[in-house]
């Protein structure tokens, strides 16, 4: 893989958006190619974040398991997502567990060569914290935002964002179950079944052989700031 092909991969976001082509050749010089069959994990929940792995191709689930024994989706990560960083960075557990949903291939960063090249390219780490910082800001937005969401709003905000980037077709990115919904929604699976159902008969959606299709993406973004 070459450096301008990685860098078209990485989100707007990721921690390696800003790299320039140089720093990103290091890091594929110093990364181990590797590749996950379905249903394996990349990173496991309690295990030593020893290094970060990015990902080029394929999808995974990222959950944890809550203290009651529940199982919290988290978010769902495609080609370019970067998996690991902060367990690596803070030297602590994984907070998560990240799972293949589908072959997936990648590059796995071990913690010394991170360091390594943190080290050789100085304005690196500045930018790394920068972007974190910016995480921090959205994260405590986000959870203060849902708390004064109600179910179908909050539901309406997932499916925006589970919503193929860039796409006109109303397509989500992921076929999910109304289980797996619900656990990336906070909401039943009762709740998801019954606001599913509404939008459907109101034209918001449509349940074509229980994939979910965007109809009126306009109303859903109504919904979607609604508070109450």
């Amino acid at each position: 893989m070459k450096a301008e092909q990685l860098s078209a991969l990485l989100p707007e976001h990721s921690i390696f958006a800003s790299c320039s082509e140089e720093e990103l050749a290091a890091i594929i010089l110093h990364g181990v190619y590797q590749t996950y069959k379905k249903g394996r994990d990349i990173v496991a929940q309690g295990d030593e974040g020893t290094s970060l792995f990015i990902m080029l191709t394929g999808t995974a689930r990222i959950s944890m398991v809550a203290s009651n024994g529940r199982e919290i989706i988290l978010d769902y990560a495609e080609p370019g997502s970067v998996i690991g960083e902060i367990a690596l960075l803070d030297g602590g557990e994984r907070t998560a567990s990240v799972t293949t949903l589908e072959e997936v291939t990648g590059l796995r960063l071990s913690r010394e060569s991170f360091e390594g090249i943190v080290a050789q390219y100085h304005g690196m780490a500045l930018r790394i914290l920068r972007e974190l910082a910016r995480r921090l800001r959205q994260a405590n937005a986000t959870i203060e935002s849902d708390r004064a969401y109600a179910t179908g709003p909050r539901l309406a905000r997932f499916l925006q964002r589970l919503t193929l980037s860039g796409g006109t077709d109303g397509r989500l990115r992921l076929d999910l179950s109304q289980g797996e919904l619900g656990m990336f929604a906070g909401m039943s699976r009762e709740q998801i079944n019954r606001q599913l159902g509404a939008w459907s008969d109101s034209g918001i959606i449509a349940l074509e052989g229980g994939r979910i299709r965007i109809m009126d993406s306009a109303l859903l973004a109504e919904i979607a700031e609604t508070a109450e």
